[in-house]
Formats: structure tokens, C-alpha cells, sequence
């Protein structure tokens, strides 16, 4: 990232994800060792334990996130910034399984990676209510989340606006609820996390950006002195940036910038602050939308013609769209994020003590993540951090 020849790596497809467990990072320029994964003045220990299935059940939704995510960047996100909820299309997923049965069901499950629905429903009993617990009132994340199903447009469309604290107009457009439609499954999520070390703020530079197609835009960056949580591999870095966590601790959110998909899986994430000597992070906002169905088609998952007669007793429904619609924005205060996703059916490691650099002035891909259950809340990748168009 800190050099023009970094402008013609690939960084698609996104590399396979890893096993669950801790993985010990690639060798670089040194060798690793448990204690550079201790952190001294460590917080209290959580209370949340999860039990080796809930492991499992987790690392297999991180697997269908980033299937789900190359896909979606390959295609709608081709040429354009992008930002999705995983966590939020996984939910109406769960959902829509539900209503199901026979080989609509069966073909669901296999693409979640789960046995059963009872599993499913295990994984969301545990994960929904420790990630979204609202943790403002004690100095953390504020957080929000609303889960159900609607009939009505603008039902659906006001609860957009006010769960996620305006960022989000609107979800279903006009014109696309009809007498037709039978049932609308929606939930809407709501992030907002400063940071735990601030940035120095209000005094953003004016940099190159490094754009796909050679050429450089100026953007405003911002910058820091401070020690940073950054590992560094052969050909690419992974920079992780921690929010207040006040005095939650159940959980544990953070930012994380890749240079490229090689780092995009758990056993690069760094665990322990090194000095920094240039460090420069771009001040980004996106708003995307796309309609799942089409990401889902690509991947062997095709429901237009499935099962849903268990959904809604003595109705013969056809699932016409998963519309989902993110937005987030970075600045030096923090983040801001917000996904809604409506389903709409009709009848029918450690780096040596050393200052490092890390300057995003490439297209670079982030995640927002849960620590300890590491759960996925937000993917995307910035390719041009000044270009913003409300949708």
C-alpha cells in the first residue's frame, strides 16, 4: 500500500477462509510465539464461552460470508465502492429456512453450511443478542437491531428510518409492493463506535489515492502518532482499529483494513500495538444497494421456484427479492454503519518492535467484526474514498 507497484496486485478472489480455531501467521521476518499474542494490562476476561458447536457454527457462516462477498464484489461491487451486512442477509436467510421444507430446505441448509434449523436457531439465539446489545450507556458501540416480518411498504420502509437512526431512507422502492405481494421479512441494524485511540482530529491531509485504473485522486486522510495494532506478511498488511469499549466487556468491535485479500481470514489479525512511522487512512462514506437474488443465483442458490408453503398457512408464496441497502462512513471520531434487508414474497500476529507504515492510499478492502465471537457485521472495499452517491 505504501507504493505504486502495489496498484496491479489483484486482490480477487478472495482467498478461502481458515479453520476457526487460531491460526499461527505465515512466517515473515521473524518467528512467532504465544507471548506475541499476549497483550500486557489485558482486560477483564468475558463471561461469553462458546461451546465448540457454536464454534463451528460460526466459522461455517464466516465461510458462506466470504463465498457470498467475492461474489458481490466481482459483480456489483466490479468498479464501484461497496459495503453489505452479512450478518443481516444471514438473518433473513434463517428466516425464509424456516418457512420451508423438503428440497427448498435442504438446498438452504447446504448453502448456510448448517445441519439443521434448530442449529440455525441455536447460532442466532446466542450471537444476535450478545453482538447487538446496545452498549452506549457504558461508554461502547451503540447498537440496534429489529427483526420481523411486515405486510405493509411503508411499514417496513419508516422502521428502515428510525432503527437505523436515519441512515437509511429507504429499502423497498415505490411500485414493487403490489396487491400480489404476500409477506415482506425484514430487519434493520444500526452501528455507531468511536474510536478507542482518536485520530488527530480536525486535521485530515490531502493525499494521492491510488486508483484500479492507474491514475490518483486527492482525499482527505486521516493520521496519527500513536502505536497501532498492525501486522505485516510477505506482499501485504493488516491494520486493526479497536472502538471504545467502555466497561463492556462481553464484546469486543474493531475495524479491519486489508491491503489485500490475502489477509482477509482470522489468522493474520493482529494482536499487539507497534510503533508507527507513516500511517494514513483515508475518511470514506458508501451507500450500496443490489438485490441478493442475484448474488445467490451465481453461487447454485436459486428460490424463486422453492418451497414456502410452510411460511404462511394455506398461501402458496414465490420469493421474489432480497433487497438489501448498506451505509456506512469513517471519519476521525469513528464509524457509523447501517444495513436493512427485506425479503419480499408474492402468490404464488505481531510485528518486531519497529515503526511500521501503513498508508491505505489503495483500494483497499474492511470489515467490521464482533472480537470474541467473531462475528461479521460489515464487508466492503474502498476503490475511490471521495466518491459518495446517496441511494
Amino acid at each position: 500500500m505504501e507504493n505504486k507497484e502495489e496498484t496491479n496486485e489483484q486482490y480477487y478472489p478472495l482467498c478461502p477462509p481458515q479453520p476457526f480455531e487460531h491460526h499461527t501467521p505465515p512466517s515473515s521476518s521473524r518467528n512467532y510465539s504465544a507471548a506475541d499474542y499476549d497483550r500486557p494490562s489485558s482486560p477483564p476476561k468475558p463471561s461469553f464461552k462458546p461451546s465448540r458447536e457454536l464454534e463451528e457454527s460460526i466459522k461455517n457462516q464466516t465461510d458462506v460470508t466470504l463465498r457470498f462477498t467475492k461474489q458481490l464484489l466481482l459483480t456489483f461491487g466490479k468498479n464501484n465502492n461497496m459495503v453489505y451486512s452479512p450478518l443481516s442477509i444471514h438473518v433473513v436467510l434463517s428466516m425464509i429456512v424456516a418457512g420451508t421444507k423438503g428440497h427448498t430446505q435442504e438446498k438452504l441448509l447446504r448453502f448456510l453450511k448448517s445441519k439443521s434449523i434448530d442449529e440455525l436457531n441455536d447460532l442466532a439465539s446466542n450471537v444476535v443478542p450478545l453482538v447487538f446489545a446496545d452498549g452506549s450507556s457504558s461508554g461502547g458501540p451503540r447498537l440496534s437491531f429489529a427483526n420481523g416480518p411486515e405486510e405493509v411498504r411503508c411499514e417496513v420502509n419508516s422502521c428502515a428510518v428510525k432503527e437505523t437512526n436515519g441512515c437509511i431512507k429507504e429499502i423497498i422502492p415505490e411500485g414493487l409492493v403490489t396487491s400480489y405481494t404476500e409477506l415482506i421479512l425484514a430487519n434493520a441494524l444500526y452501528f455507531k463506535g468511536a474510536w478507542d485511540q482518536d485520530f488527530n482530529a480536525p486535521k485530515a491531509q490531502w493525499k494521492n489515492f491510488h486508483l484500479l485504473n492507474g491514475s490518483s485522486i486527492r482525499a482527505p486522510f486521516m493520521t496519527s502518532l500513536k502505536d497501532q495494532y498492525i501486522s505485516a506478511f510477505d506482499g501485504f498488511k493488516v491494520l486493526k482499529l479497536p472502538y471504545k469499549q467502555g466497561g463492556d466487556y462481553d464484546r469486543r468491535f474493531s475495524m479491519l483494513v486489508f491491503s489485500s485479500e490475502s489477509g482477509f481470514i482470522d489468522g493474520y489479525i493482529p494482536h499487539r500495538e507497534v510503533s508507527v512511522g507513516r500511517f494514513f487512512i483515508p475518511k470514506f462514506k458508501i451507500s450500496a444497494r443490489f438485490d441478493a437474488v442475484d448474488v445467490l443465483k451465481p453461487l447454485g442458490l436459486s428460490l424463486k421456484d422453492g418451497d414456502f408453503t410452510e411460511m404462511v398457512e394455506d398461501m402458496n408464496l414465490r420469493l421474489d427479492k432480497i433487497l438489501h441497502k448498506s451505509f456506512i462512513e469513517v471519519n476521525e471520531e469513528g464509524t457509523e454503519a447501517a444495513a436493512v434487508t427485506a425479503a419480499l414474497f408474492y402468490g404464488r500476529a505481531m510485528a518486531p518492535r519497529i515503526k511500521m507504515d501503513f498508508v491505505a492510499d489503495h483500494p483497499f478492502l474492511f470489515r467490521i467484526r464482533e472480537e470474541l465471537t467473531r462475528t461479521v457485521m460489515f464487508i466492503g472495499h474502498v476503490l475511490n474514498p471521495i466518491a459518495y452517491e446517496a441511494i
